[in-house]
């Protein structure tokens, strides 16, 4: 089997043609340098990191596993080495300010960069997955002090971060976690408590390790309310700082990323931003994470895409009758059965359109952070803020079910371990579930994002959908513009009868948000489709994005309006069994 591949074609027009990215780019100071030229370029470097490093180290890091002795941890054989190449080439410091040593380049790129590390070696990518997210937390909320100290490790990669919620009983509901925190006599604190599912909390890539701990003061009110965070280096002054490494998961995926039980004993920490605030501070670094997280899910659903493509194109089975007159290829390998072409076309289609959406949320945040004028970067945040959600949940769902659509290519191969496909099914499942379950990521999408009133995202999508439909009038897809027209229409209804419902029903937007979530979903996957087909004809370009988009609204759009009349329906309270 083929080994991954980057989509440099795919990516280079969704930066240079659906998102036209270098007319935003020079308006805004800090990207001003940036052109074409040089994105390509950095694309064509992080694909030959990932096709070369990373991809030859997935599966026999799946096979070996980390490995746990005494308190230590180690990744899989070539681990840290591909980790220290990773850093000499610069890579961590991409998308960090310049100011701070970085590179200063846009967040855009860093996603192109993700999405080929994901793909390539889901379980390598964990270790570094976060980095940038920690980046911008000890930004905004260390001390001097303290971004003097820690910040140049993280931007130049010789430190790693993690991130430390997750206790035994408090998962989900951070609220409800017991890890304690003193202050010390020199201003610093002293640290106890357990802390578990920790990726990257111990390992053999970096000497030092920077854990962002979440933690409760003697003061602390209860629940979330009563959250601090602390920065716990796993070394101060090069000695061991009392965070004890007390095991490490073994897990149904990635394999090689080590996923690990910590322990706090009286370990030195110091506070980011102001006392019992910490959840607001954490959630800086998690916005970032989620939508790094739907990057995992778009890597596994484009390396699926390519292993059913090309072993359908290979595997010879009996001839597929009847064949249209005009048909090219062998007749007798299964990628010209109906059945098998309609999953290839599903894998692509699907995939290329997460891209857009993906890339699409990056722009978003580099021209909310960098644009020059103050209403451009107010909705520009807006709509990433709705994205996030969406991106995480929808993405990394269909990483699964994509993977597992691209299995059945493969038949009876494709379950034994001998096959890739086989290792992308189980790696992508756990996406769904951590950095906030996808369920809690729809109850945010709808109840945060979507509904309150004064809220501009919902305004702001209706209005991105309604001109891309106008502009497709005249063309081949004028239909099917129409038809998302009309969707547009039940999505909006939708959601002024669960704002008018929510005052005496509670619980219902809460019932109707996984349903919502995946339509709306599916309604900008159909924009981001119009909008391509429409750009590849305006540019004059020789491609399938209008045949993409055709099939994506014939086989894959009904299901939006499934969605909304499963939200929408003969609804009554009590209707949910108990």
């Amino acid at each position: 089997m083929q080994n991954y591949q980057a989509p440099l074609d795919e990516m280079r027009f969704v930066i240079e043609h659906w998102l036209d990215a270098r007319q935003d780019w020079e308006r805004m100071p800090a990207f001003a340098e940036v052109d074409y030229s040089l994105a390509a370029q950095v694309l064509a470097e992080a694909a030959r990191f990932a096709e070369e490093r990373l991809a030859p180290l997935n599966a026999p890091g799946d096979r070996q596993g980390c490995r746990y002795e005494a308190g230590r941890v180690f990744a899989p054989d070539g681990f840290a080495d591909a980790y220290k190449a990773y850093v000499e080439a610069g890579w961590p410091s991409l998308a960090c300010a310049v100011e701070s040593g970085g590179q200063g380049l846009p967040q855009l790129l860093n996603v192109g960069l993700l999405e080929m590390l994901y793909a390539a070696n889901h379980a390598w990518a964990m270790y570094p997955g976060i980095a940038h997210g920690a980046y911008e937390c000890l930004q905004q909320f260390a001390s001097d002090g303290l971004r003097a100290e820690y910040l140049p490790g993280l931007v130049d990669g010789t430190c790693l971060p993690t991130m430390c919620l997750t206790e035994s009983q408090a998962g989900s509901d951070v609220g409800l976690l017991r890890c304690r925190a003193e202050l010390a006599e020199d201003g610093s604190y002293r640290l106890d408590g357990n802390k578990l599912f920790i990726s990257g909390g111990e390992h053999d890539l970096t000497e030092d390790i920077l854990h962002l701990v979440l933690a409760r003061l003697p003061d602390a009110p209860p629940g979330t309310a009563g959250i601090s965070l602390f920065l716990v280096p796993k070394r101060v002054d090069g000695l061991a700082n009392g965070v004890i490494c007390d095991g490490i998961e073994h897990k149904m995926g990635i394999k090689g990323s080590a996923t690990c039980s910590l322990r706090f004993e009286r370990a030195k920490g110091w506070l980011l931003g102001e006392p019992h605030k910490g959840l607001a501070a954490m959630f800086v670094m998690m916005n970032g994470a989620r939508l790094h997280v739907g990057l995992q899910g778009l890597g596994h659903a484009e390396f699926a895409w390519q292993q059913a493509r090309a072993y359908a194109g290979e595997r010879r089975q009996m001839r597929a009758v009847p064949r249209p007159k005009d048909a090219v290829g062998a007749a007798d390998v299964i990628a010209a059965h109906p059945a098998m072409q309609r999953i290839l076309m599903t894998l692509k289609v699907q995939s290329q359109g997460m891209r857009m959406l993906g890339f699409w949320a990056a722009h978003l945040l580099d021209t909310a952070e960098h644009g020059v004028e103050s209403a451009q970067r107010v909705e520009a945040l807006a709509l990433a803020s709705v994205l996030t959600p969406l991106i995480k949940a929808c993405f990394t769902d269909q990483g699964f079910q994509l993977a597992s659509q691209a299995l059945q290519v493969f038949g009876g191969y494709g379950y034994c371990s001998e096959y890739p496909i086989e290792q992308t099914l189980r790696d992508s499942r756990i996406a769904m579930i951590y950095e906030g379950t996808n369920e809690i990521q729809a109850n945010d999408l709808l109840l945060r994002k979507l509904l309150p009133v004064g809220a501009p995202g919902a305004a702001l999508l209706a209005s991105q959908v309604r001109s891309e439909c106008r502009r497709a009038e005249g063309t081949a897809l004028q239909g099917r513009a129409e038809d998302l027209a009309v969707l547009l229409g039940e999505w909006e209804r939708a959601l002024q009868t669960l704002r008018q419902e929510q005052a005496e029903q509670p619980q219902r937007p809460y019932e109707a948000a996984v349903d919502l979530l995946h339509a709306t979903a599916s309604m900008l996957q159909g924009y981001a489709w119009l909008r391509a087909a429409r750009v590849s004809r305006e540019r004059g370009l020789v491609d399938e994005r209008e045949a993409s988009a055709q099939f994506f609204f014939r086989y894959l759009f009904p299901e939006a309006g499934h969605r909304i009349r499963l939200a929408m329906g003969d609804w009554k309270p009590g209707a949910f069994p108990q």
